[in-house]
């Protein structure tokens, strides 16, 4: 069952894809020679998910996410997660005040209020700091003394880690990491790109960028993508590509633990999303392909067998892709028991 309250027309369709366009035409102005991740940032954008960007320091992280704010015209805020951290300081905190002539706890909202939340160097807070965006990045709300606080929409969270720096650090928990819809490797320059940052940025000075769209036009292609139709063959492709990450059903050693229900609603809305930004009416097995490895990448928790064999989930992602069919025809004998 299709869950699109109207078919998309190609109208529309075109009508996004050549506002998408011009997002990412800015964009890549903002960030030069990371053409794929910001593709990827879009497509997070259309599908209303959280983003982990892991990658090494001065790669652009919190440049896209400023930008983004600004092409977009939307509220955003920078939260730097240090040890000392409380939760407090993120979600805020009820102060006393007196109002009407009497004392009283009055809540103070934290800087998650706001559309864009840049949550910098996500695994150097605690646990229980980590745990506060919990609640906010699946509910959009926060909960304080026993009152809730709604956050605005739209509400996205773009948290950003070191991969190399291991001391002082407190990795996320598969609870946390399953609420966020992709994770992107944030990768190096190349020559090229370094001689043009060279000659067009400054230390210290922000690129300028324009605004391309406003709050209600980001509204309508939030609504847009996820009326791209969804053919029941491509939701049985994601369905058995997730229940193929689990222990025992492709490869007999390697995942200790497979990809959730949400990461198979996080691809049929990634592959939504793709498809809107190519002005295509529907999902195709193509976009189910392109998004998975940043779908299922920070899903999959691997064995100890499988790390000192120096096998990654992107290996095991690819090897899914390869082995299980488009179409749902059963799986030959010999997949069933392929080794790592």
């Amino acid at each position: 069952m299709n869950l699109n309250s109207s078919p998309l027309t190609d109208t529309e369709a075109t009508q996004a894809a050549a506002t998408i366009s011009k997002l990412r035409n800015a964009l890549q102005q903002v960030l030069f020679g990371q053409e794929t991740l910001i593709d990827f940032v879009i497509t997070g954008l259309l599908s209303r998910g959280h983003m982990l960007l892991e990658g090494l320091p001065g790669l652009g992280k919190t440049e896209l996410v400023k930008g983004l704010s600004k092409t977009l015209a939307l509220q955003a805020k920078r939260i730097q997660f240090t040890p000392d951290l409380l939760p407090g300081d993120i979600t805020g905190n009820p102060m006393l005040q007196e109002v009407d002539g009497a004392r009283r706890f009055v809540f103070q909202q934290g800087p998650i209020f706001a559309n864009l939340v840049l949550a910098d160097e996500i695994n150097r807070a605690s646990p229980k700091t980590q745990s506060a965006l919990l609640e906010a990045m699946q509910e959009r709300r926060v909960t304080v003394m026993g009152e809730s606080h709604m956050l605005p929409l739209p509400f996205f969270v773009l948290a950003t880690q070191n991969p190399i720096e291991l001391e002082g650090t407190y990795p996320l928990p598969e609870a946390q990491l399953d609420r966020f819809l992709f994770k992107l490797d944030v990768q190096s320059n190349d020559a090229e790109t370094l001689e043009k940052i060279v000659m067009h940025r400054e230390i210290g000075v922000e690129p300028k960028v324009d605004m391309v769209m406003d709050g209600a036009q980001l509204n309508e292609l939030l609504d847009m993508a996820r009326r791209v139709f969804m053919p029941q063959p491509v939701a049985n492709f994601i369905a058995r590509l997730v229940k193929g990450t689990h222990p025992g059903e492709l490869f007999s050693g390697g995942v200790k633990y497979g990809a959730s229900p949400r990461a198979a609603l996080a691809l049929a809305a990634a592959s939504k999303a793709r498809a809107l930004m190519g002005a295509r009416l529907n999902a195709s097995y193509e976009d189910v392909r392109a998004v998975a490895p940043a779908v299922l990448r920070h899903r999959l928790l691997l064995d100890y067998g499988a790390k000192l064999e120096g096998v990654t989930p992107d290996i095991l992602v690819a090897r899914l892709l390869e082995n299980i069919p488009a179409q749902d025809k059963p799986l030959p004998s010999s997949l069933k028991a392929a080794k790592l």
